[in-house]
């Protein structure tokens, strides 16, 4: 089949030379691939101009759903791509990281959006900051969307994953993307690509696509857009350096392969569980995508007087594996993704055992004598490097396959060192029951690394492993690794959003973000607030309450009913003596009872529930006889998009009778709609 791309609203073939791609498996023709003649510049103003616009009109929520909804009807296709996917040389647990791992991530950042986002345009970051003595001028940091496109230059070895993790955050910030994939597997991208695009979810203009080179798209980049690459280091560089990026200042966010280390602990020896799961870990991400991930374990460090033990079981385990077409049955390694990628991998190899003992050559692999020349199998590797400090070339050459190099360390200190040699890296691994060993390996690699993982035999039966990367948790790594970030959750979305600090009256800015600020206006009203519907409720709504007067009474009656008779509440000389009272004082927790029940309307209505508290904070104590009462605020309403309801966050204050604050702290209501 002939590739097209996706621009400006319709299906575009390249008119130049067409490249054949290649079946990882067969070797026979899968598709033909090129770009020539499009209208690069014209793609990204489409992006601006048209798709931009229309995503910016909708909510964070509205965003999200859109994502839940694409997840979804993907979902619905799977078994499409797996299909597909088994000409990339993947088996069907290969392909279902990048499928199916792929979907999940649209479903996690949908969540995120929904839960963690307003359903509004304007993002909060942290709170109001106070800039004049009397509370008049104050500051606060929010987040809206660039006005420009994301383009995504993508990596062969995860043609939908690699996709998907970079379109849901972005399309949840509101910005068009265009999908660059690799070459060699943008037949998978691009079949997928068509099911997004034929379900009609996203606005016109929200995606477009590009199958073969960018032509003098870069150049058509300005300070509004952003540019993501996955891949090697060396193009990663040469795009970083692009001179129209560098000239407009292009958000370039590079993750690039990484020399990755597994450490083994001290007292992870033969027989115990980590050492079995440090075995299976590294087995597991040589063989899994045949070693072509960029979080995959190229440097297991090991304590020397285990090295022979690791060697020894990491080749039991890999005369386990069975290369071969992934349709066949007890398959449980594909095939790299090309011939060319053979070759690059067998001079890797080549390179490193000029200072390392190759331990495990694969000659004996079972399934490989089998299997057809046209396939771009490549059977498992294992290196040993025995003086890591002075061939510093298992640091700094990167076979991407199935190959792993086992370095021996004599301490805790050497094992940092070794560690670190790799330049930065997306990940690394600690196994050990340790505590302490474990903390000092943190401190001492974390500054070089991404993610840490810390597997043991707590945790292990339930670990993802050391080389997913998992949209929750932040993708990428400092140095060699690009030093670039992706995913994390809501920190993903930021990538693709301006961070403003806006200054002026609390009045103005509630207004600009729809969350009262302390000092903004209050609209009191007759209608107690909790009678109004969601709809029907304002920004600023709000009531004082009468008074209460706490009693010793009260006190009491708290202390024996909750069983909470702390000293402070039952003894005043104790009490006394404590710097913070000047005497029996009321519990925090009564004083919330007691606020509540001064602003609860009691009578069925609007607000269904009350689900939580959020920033409690008790300023001044409460003596026996003090008066109460609260200031209760409409401080930030959150619809939901597919329910009859929404959640009401109400700002609430509580004083004495000398007007000093009490206690503040958020509710958290459900209410109708």
């Amino acid at each position: 089949m002939q590739l097209q791309s996706y621009a400006q609203g319709q299906w575009v073939t390249g008119n130049g030379e067409p490249v054949t791609l290649l079946s990882a498996i067969s070797g026979k023709p899968v598709a033909t691939i090129n770009s020539d003649g499009l209208d690069f510049a014209g793609i990204a103003n489409y992006a601006r101009s048209i798709g931009g616009p229309a995503l910016r009109e909708l909510t964070f929520h509205q965003r999200a759903m859109k994502l839940k909804q694409l997840a979804l009807y993907l979902n619905e296709r799977k078994e499409i791509f797996y299909a597909l996917s088994r000409e990339t040389g993947a088996t069907r647990s290969d392909s279902w990281i990048d499928i199916e791992g792929g979907i999940a991530t649209l479903f996690s950042f949908s969540g995120k959006g929904r839960r963690e986002m307003p359903n509004g345009h304007v993002y909060l970051d942290g709170q109001p900051e106070v800039l004049s003595r009397k509370g008049s001028f104050i500051g606060q940091h929010v987040y809206l969307p660039l006005e420009g496109v994301a383009v995504h230059i993508n990596a062969f070895n995860f043609p939908c994953w690699g996709m998907l993790e970079k379109i849901a955050p972005t399309l949840i910030a509101g910005v068009p993307v265009i999908v660059k994939p690799a070459s060699q597997s943008a037949y998978l991208t691009e079949l997928m690509f068509r099911h997004m695009i034929e379900s009609g979810i996203f606005p016109e203009g929200s995606l477009q696509l590009i199958c073969g080179g960018v032509g003098n798209l870069l150049d058509n980049l300005g300070c509004q857009d952003a540019v993501t690459f996955t891949g090697s280091a060396t193009t990663g560089l040469k795009l970083r350096q692009h001179p129209n990026l560098m000239q407009n200042s292009v958000r370039f966010t590079m993750e690039a392969d990484s020399l990755n280390a597994s450490i083994l602990g001290p007292d992870a020896g033969p027989g115990t569980p980590e050492f079995d799961l440090y075995v299976k870990e590294v087995v597991r991400e040589m063989t899994t995508k045949a070693g072509q991930r960029c979080t995959c374990i190229r440097r297991a460090i090991v304590p020397r007087h285990y090295a022979t033990d690791v060697i020894d079981a990491i080749k039991a385990r890999l005369m386990k594996v069975v290369v071969g077409d992934p349709q066949n049955e007890g398959v449980t390694m594909g095939a790299l993704a090309s011939h060319d990628q053979c070759i690059e991998v067998a001079e890797r190899i080549g390179q490193l055992s000029e200072t390392c003992e190759l331990v495990y050559d694969g000659v004996d692999q079972p399934g490989m004598d089998q299997l057809p020349s046209d396939g771009a199998y490549f059977a498992p590797r294992l290196l040993y490097c025995d003086r890591p400090l002075e061939n510093t070339g298992v640091h700094d050459i990167e076979a991407f396959g199935p190959v792993s190099t086992v370095i021996p360390y004599e301490s805790n200190e050497q094992a940092i060192k070794l560690a670190r040699l790799g330049q930065g890296s997306l990940v690394s691994s600690i196994f050990t029951y340790d505590d302490e060993f474990a903390r000092q390996m943190v401190i001492g690699i974390g500054a070089w690394h991404g993610r840490i993982l810390i597997g043991n035999r707590d945790c292990g039966k339930e670990s993802t492993g050391h080389g997913s990367a998992l949209p929750t948790l932040i993708h990428g790594g400092p140095g060699r690794a690009g030093g670039g970030q992706e995913m994390g959750g809501v920190r993903g979305i930021l990538h693709y959003m301006q961070a403003i600090a806006l200054q002026g009256s609390p009045t103005t800015l509630t207004r600009i973000t729809d969350c009262w600020i302390e000092g903004a206006s209050r609209l009191e009203s007759e209608v107690h607030p909790f009678r109004k519907k969601l709809t029907e409720l304002r920004i600023g709504d709000s009531i004082t309450t009468g008074k209460r007067k706490i009693t010793l009474e009260d006190i009491e009656h708290f202390a024996e009913f909750s069983g909470d008779k702390f000293y402070a509440h039952m003894d005043q000389e104790a009490a006394s003596a404590n710097p913070f009272f000047e005497g029996r004082v009321a519990h925090g927790y009564f004083i919330v009872s007691a606020a509540a029940g001064l602003f609860v309307d009691p009578a069925p209505g609007p607000v269904l529930a009350n689900y939580g508290l959020e920033n409690l904070r008790f300023l001044t104590p409460v003596n026996p006889d003090d008066e109460i009462q609260v200031e209760f605020t409409c401080k930030q309403k959150i619809p939901r998009e597919n329910e009859d309801y929404g959640e009401v966050r109400w700002d609430t204050h509580v004083y004495n009778q000398n007007r000093e604050l009490v206690a503040r702290y958020d509710v958290l209501t459900m209410v109708e709609k």
